[in-house]
């Protein structure tokens, strides 16, 4: 039995569709519970991650396209962005990324990896895979179920 719904959207690679893809996903943080704060940090962060790859996946005049993936728990949500064009297993990705290490060498993160650091600065985890093209995997956790879990289990 499948612990999350999941979300996928393909987005032309023309950067007028990033606001699109945002909006969706801000609306799946808002269902969710996310704060305000946390919302605009997931707005942020898949704009750089779904520009980035607009900008740097596609030679110019290919019009291609980026998947975006959006697995919605109850306490978290993951998002993917693909920028290959090509829908994902989202469970099979998942298990195929490594943690972003800011020590990776800039070669394997191509230009415009300053995003990447702003990205991992946002959310509370960050993975990459760079095969056929890069994804990235996000996770952003609500809050409010981070405090409740932490108040029960921990006494001051």
């Amino acid at each position: 039995m499948k612990e999350f719904d999941y979300f996928e959207m393909r987005v032309p690679s023309k950067t007028q569709y990033v606001g699109i893809a945002r909006l969706a996903i801000s609306g799946l943080a808002n269902r969710l519970g996310f704060s305000y704060d946390d919302i605009e940090d997931l707005k942020i962060a898949s704009s750089e991650a779904i520009t980035n790859a607009i900008q740097h996946a596609y030679s110019e005049g290919d019009l291609g396209e980026v998947v975006v993936g959006c697995a919605v728990y109850s306490d978290k949500l993951e998002i993917m962005v693909a920028d290959y064009g090509k829908s994902f297993d989202f469970e099979e990705v998942k298990e195929q990324v490594g943690p972003y290490d800011e020590n990776t060498n800039a070669e394997f993160i191509r230009e415009g990896g300053l995003g990447l650091f702003l990205i991992e600065s946002l959310m509370d985890e960050v993975k990459v895979l760079n095969d056929n093209g890069v994804t990235v995997f996000m996770t952003k956790y609500v809050a409010r179920e981070q405090v409740k879990e932490y108040v029960e289990t921990d006494t001051f």
